[in-house]
């Protein structure tokens, strides 16, 4: 093997694992895939995603929503409608092609397989 191609076949490896790990980044807390697909239902005001996330503290919900906007995942913006001063958060279109692409492809994954990862295999 030449050492060009040796380096080329590195780089390519290097590459896709970045890819990978750039990926998994951005679901890499527990909850942030929560909120993601719990907003895929449109657009909605932190308080009400509270009762839709069973387990979430307030003030995990407010961290997750940080770290996602942070990651161009979810915008926030004030709500016409609403009360006086409140947020309402929706996917951006970089947080809706995730959550409604590899996220839900993920989620179907482990509902296809959930026995199997609630009773793993003993056989090694």
């Amino acid at each position: 093997m030449r050492l060009g191609s040796m380096a080329e076949e590195n780089c390519q490896t290097f590459v896709s694992d970045y890819h990978v790990r750039a990926a998994v980044e951005l679901i890499n807390h527990t909850w942030d895939p929560v909120v993601l697909s719990a907003l895929r239902r449109g657009p909605t005001r932190r308080n009400e995603l509270l009762p839709r996330i069973a387990g979430i503290s307030d003030k995990v919900l407010t961290q997750a929503l940080r770290r996602l906007r942070s990651r161009g995942l979810v915008t926030r913006a004030r709500d016409a409608e609403g009360a006086q001063g409140a947020a309402v958060y929706r996917l951006t279109p970089l947080g809706e092609s995730f959550a409604n692409g590899p996220l839900a492809q993920l989620a179907r994954w482990a509902a296809d397989h959930q026995a199997e990862l609630v009773e793993p295999s003993t056989t090694s």
